[in-house]
């Protein structure tokens, strides 16, 4: 008996680590080619967005245009990740000044709420749902922000498409189906929510279609009276009444008060490729440390499935980590360390601390101071602007608070501060919170080389930094880079102000072969299989010849496409 039960855990072995398709050119774990053109490329999660961004660039649209249509429609089509209820971040390579522009469009906590309000009503944490975690939505100021800056076709008729879709219906997807079919039963107490997102009390099913005159309501208004149709006036009294008859504090001056950021991209050099992120309040600088402390070692020497790199890159991660739990926050309210965060002497310093034979169950961050579910979407257009762009209402659909009429739901950010009144991202009136959702750029001798990021809370630096080792390191194009097996550590210090102290979890994507599962045990790793958390990836890569090479996440509904 005991020899039956091992042979059928070595078929089920076998058949994990196998190749998911017969491919008979390039990675046996690839599942299709790169997308090639050389006009335009597009790269989203959802295949109507992805044609509606190459129907703008077809139409004399340029990049800009085509991500905030296509950012547009995402809100409507894909809402288990995004909306106008949320907030947005993009790094733009404008062609004309041969310049990477970063945009922060994060909105900022009730003014009229504190800290100490929720020490006196008994609360250890904030909330994840309900009035309490919601913040200033950023992403329709965002757009306003890019399009008067980069856009060249009216914002009328960049949200035209949507507007119809939204009043026509459309057929929703096989995974967007599964999230939002999750999302219900978690969001259905709250007031707006069962009416405007279920059929009847039920999530669509997929190839069902789905309609939201409400929205389509919503973004006319948006259309023809610009930003102010969303942050003052009607949408705007809308917003704040409900929240205050429902137990809110977000108010009609918050957001009438709010204003996005234009800011610059930092970046370290791996290996002769220079790895862009926006600084704090987001954690994108995580994947620049996690980069730093991987290029302390020859990387291409291990096999990207060996025990001995998925060691290395998690030890490395969990102390990039304890540095995001401490010291990343909104900027305007602490003096963020960045420069010291993302040096090289400093990787040098903190890499000491990896033992290649044991994991870690306890990490300080490093003494520096004295005191102390998102869509991805990324375009390229035939002049050379390429734009990566990332949205998010924070847990899926977000807070679940529904404003009547208007169909769309606002985020639940503010659940990412910390209560306690010693950290750098305790909660304030009037202040961003940490950020999970970071875009991303690479760039080389000058030009541009990759728009790309991954959707996926604390997954995306992690998902950064694998995809350009993966690229850098082991050689893979585009889409096997995102293809390839991944790691996710969890359970690490967060911002919120839990603190690991067991070593947190592994989670490895089927495709890992058991002999690196049983060494990574052995070095103390506790190992999961988990569903689904491995991120959402888009890139496009932009050749010597001027090609794009686009590519997509074959664990989400989209597509790349190009022209």
């Amino acid at each position: 008996m005991r020899k039956v039960f091992l042979s059928a855990i070595c078929v089920l072995l076998t058949i994990a680590t196998s190749s998911a398709a017969d491919r008979v050119t390039g990675e046996t774990f690839a599942l299709r080619s790169p997308v090639l053109a050389s006009k335009a490329m597009a790269a989203t999660s959802q295949p109507l967005a992805t044609q509606l961004a190459l129907d703008v660039m077809r139409r004399g649209g340029n990049a800009i245009d085509a991500a905030i249509a296509a950012n547009a429609l995402l809100g409507l089509v894909e809402p288990t990740g995004n909306g106008i209820g949320g907030d947005i971040f993009a790094i733009v390579w404008d062609a004309k000044t041969k310049q990477l522009v970063g945009l922060n469009g994060s909105g900022r906590s009730p003014k009229s709420l504190t800290r100490q309000w929720f020490v006196d009503n008994g609360y250890q944490s904030i909330p994840s749902h309900g009035p309490l975690p919601v913040t200033v939505p950023g992403a329709v100021d965002g757009w306003f922000m890019l399009h008067s800056r980069f856009g060249s076709l009216p914002m009328s008729e960049l949200l035209a498409p949507t507007i119809a879709y939204a009043q026509e219906g459309f057929p929703v997807s096989q995974l967007i189906a599964y999230y939002w079919q999750r999302s219900v039963p978690k969001l259905a107490k709250w007031p707006g929510f069962t009416a405007q997102f279920t059929l009847d009390g039920q999530a669509p099913s997929q190839g069902q279609i789905w309609r939201n005159p409400n929205l389509a309501k919503t973004l006319k208004i948006i259309a023809d009276k610009g930003r102010d149709g969303f942050y003052q006036g009607e949408v705007a009294n809308t917003i704040a009444n409900y929240m205050q008859a429902n137990g809110g504090f977000l108010s009609a001056e918050d957001l009438a008060d709010h204003q996005g950021n234009w800011l610059d991209p930092v970046s370290t050099n791996y290996r002769g490729y220079d790895v862009w992120e926006l600084p704090p309040n987001g954690q994108g600088i995580a994947a620049l440390q996690i980069l730093n402390i991987m290029e302390l070692h020859d990387v291409s020497k291990m096999r990207p499935d060996s025990a001995e790199y998925v060691h290395l890159f998690t030890e490395a991660k969990k102390l990039a980590f304890e540095d995001r739990a401490k010291y990343y926050a909104d900027p305007e309210f602490n003096q963020i360390p960045v420069k010291q965060l993302i040096s090289k002497s400093y990787a040098k310093q903190r890499a000491s601390l990896i033992d290649p034979n044991q994991a870690s169950k306890e990490l300080s961050a490093g003494n520096i101071l004295e005191d102390g579910d998102t869509i991805y979407l990324t375009t390229a257009d035939s002049e050379g602007n390429m734009v990566s762009l990332i949205q998010s209402n924070y847990r899926g659909m977000g807070s679940g608070m529904t404003p009547p009429g208007l169909g769309f739901i606002l985020q639940d950010r503010g659940e990412m501060f910390s209560l306690d009144d010693k950290h750098f991202n305790r909660f304030e009136g009037g202040k961003r919170p940490f950020h999970t959702i970071i875009p991303a750029f690479v760039t080389k001798d000058g030009k541009p080389w990759m728009s790309f990021g991954l959707m996926g809370g604390g997954m995306q630096p992690q998902g950064h930094a694998q995809v350009i080792i993966n690229m850098v390191d082991f050689g893979m194009d585009i889409q096997a880079a995102g293809d390839a097996p991944r790691i996710q550590h969890t359970g690490s210090s967060e911002p919120t102000g839990e603190k690991m102290t067991d070593g947190g979890i592994l989670n490895l994507e089927t495709g890992f072969p058991y002999e690196t599962i049983r060494t990574l045990m052995r070095k103390g790793h506790v190992i999961q299989f988990a569903n689904g958390p491995y991120g959402g990836y888009q890139a496009i890569h932009r050749a010597d010849n001027g090609v794009y090479w686009g590519a997509t996440e074959t664990r989400k509904d989209g597509h790349a496409a190009g022209f």
